[in-house]
């Protein structure tokens, strides 16, 4: 009989390298992932120990990679940054152009009824010149920007200076016609276009509808003109 050192015993599986032959293509959970992720792994037994071989890459459930990390998406810093520039420098410009069009139409048409085409220009300018001075430092001293974060003081009444001041001195400029009647329908056709551009302007950035936004600064220039071409026939 060989001696039983130099004999090989047969190899016999145990019962739990069997019970791991059987869990092959099984699912499991990979040690160390991120939570809901799970990837299929395959389990084999080798010289009586149990090997579990996980795929390269894991799956992530949707439910995860829809909700994690919304905050930093592109769209949200777009919105983010779009609500910026709207504090700092739409708003500031849309205030200065609505008072700019309808504070000074009243003293405009006024003294136009009351004198002729060339003291209209002077009050005209005069008065888009004042307005903007005023709503420039208005704009400028009520809000510095460390507060609300809508930006330099300096910045927000510049701009709102500057578009007020402009929007006073174009319906002022068609009263360097000498005829005061022709001056007065070429100043109503400018103030018209000012409006309107004042409601594509709400339109586009501050999501107001078109038709509601003319029916507002019309009232509004309306309710101005009225005051202006009252005083003036007085």
């Amino acid at each position: 009989m060989p001696s039983h050192r130099y004999s090989s015993p047969r190899y016999r599986p145990s019962a739990h390298a069997l019970d791991a032959r059987r869990t092959v293509g099984t699912t499991t959970r990979v040690s160390g992932g991120p939570a809901g992720t799970t990837a299929t792994g395959m389990t084999f037994a080798s010289a009586g120990a149990t090997v579990t071989v996980a795929p390269p890459m894991a799956t992530t459930s949707p439910a995860v990679s829809l909700g994690a990390g919304f905050a930093n998406t592109p769209l949200h810093r777009v919105t983010a940054d779009d609500r910026a520039v709207i504090l700092r420098y739409v708003q500031p410009a849309l205030v200065g152009l609505i008072d700019g069009t309808l504070s000074t139409l009243a003293p405009l048409f006024a003294v136009a009824l009351l004198s002729n085409s060339h003291a209209a220009l002077l009050v005209g300018l005069a008065t888009a010149l004042g307005a903007g001075i005023s709503m420039g430092l208005s704009e400028a001293l009520s809000d510095d920007g460390g507060h609300t974060g809508r930006g330099p003081a300096i910045t927000r009444g510049s701009i709102t200076g500057v578009m007020t001041t402009l929007g006073g001195v174009f319906h002022a400029l068609p009263f360097l016609i000498s005829d005061r009647a022709t001056a007065l329908a070429f100043a109503a056709i400018v103030v018209a276009i000012e409006l309107t551009a004042i409601a594509l302007i709400r339109q586009r950035y501050l999501e107001v509808s078109f038709r509601c936004s003319v029916i507002q600064v019309v009232f509004g220039g309306a309710l101005i003109v009225g005051v202006g071409l009252w005083l003036g026939g007085l």
